[in-house]
């Protein structure tokens, strides 16, 4: 199932937290809801309110493990499309990676080793995740600690062969692109050159801290530089259809989120103009 990307603007991740402040924000064209804290039946009155005046809801889920040997629960898939048909929802999101093997559940998501074997295995939990889901579904790029010995394509690689295969969406997250940069050593930038950047879904933007020289991708700190030139990178290959911004804690006041969507929007903005 092959499937357009819907053109979704700026946004934000909504969180309880931060309801209000999300509601309120000038400027916020979609948003992402974590659909493990969602109940379709019983929608949170700030989702309610944000998807009756238009502002696009994405369910985002974090616990179908589609990169594991075993198939993908039904019941989660069938939340994530519940969540999907209450909220209005053009596509879902989720991530390329593992969290569970049997009874064992990391509470984390896990990389995938970039093999060929692995690639089929994903393939056909991705074909199976389509076929529950009443929307198209994008896939995320996460952010690694560590890599498989012996990989036999790279991450730019892994991703378009994944999109050719199933025709799903990428969610390219340029922080985490950063992140396996810190970590792994993994040029970004040969990354961006390898994608089928017309199979792009959209974009996150997250900011982190490096510490002991590890990379963690926080969610709690300001986006920082080398994120914002990832962004504008992407930006002058490509349009892109939507970029969010994750935040997940320690949060600024209004002005302060209202500062970091600016600066996103500069980035986007200083790509465009390399590109035209």
């Amino acid at each position: 199932m092959t499937a357009s990307a819907p053109l979704l603007g700026y946004g934000i991740g909504w969180r309880p937290r931060i309801d209000l402040t999300v509601e309120r924000l000038p400027g916020v064209d979609f948003v992402e809801a974590i659909a493990e804290g969602v109940d379709p039946r019983r929608l949170f009155a700030s989702l309610r309110v944000l998807r009756d005046r238009g502002t696009t809801v994405i369910p985002h889920g974090v616990s179908l493990s589609l990169g594991g040997a075993e198939r993908p629960e039904p019941r989660r898939l069938a939340h994530l499309a519940a969540c999907a048909e209450a909220l209005g929802s053009p596509l879902v999101s989720e991530h390329i990676a593992f969290t569970r093997a049997g009874a064992w559940n990391a509470g984390h998501l896990l990389p995938v080793p970039r093999t060929w074997d692995t690639l089929a295995v994903l393939t056909e939990n991705i074909r199976i995740a389509q076929d529950q889901l009443p929307v198209p579904l994008a896939l995320e790029n996460i952010a690694p600690l560590l890599a498989w010995p012996d990989e036999e394509l790279t991450e730019g690689q892994f991703l378009a062969e994944l999109a050719e295969r199933t025709g799903v969406l990428l969610l390219v997250d340029v922080a985490n692109l950063h992140t396996a940069h810190i970590n792994l050593g993994t040029d970004p930038h040969r990354v961006l050159d390898e994608l089928p950047l017309e199979r792009l879904g959209y974009v996150h933007v997250a900011g982190g801290v490096e510490r002991d020289g590890v990379w963690h991708d926080t969610h709690t700190h300001p986006v920082g530089g080398p994120v914002l030139d990832l962004l504008a990178d992407l930006a002058a290959r490509t349009g892109l259809p939507g970029v969010l911004l994750e935040r997940d804690g320690d949060y600024p006041d209004d002005a302060g989120l209202a500062g970091e969507l600016a600066a996103i929007r500069g980035a986007v903005a200083r790509g465009d103009r390399v590109g035209r």
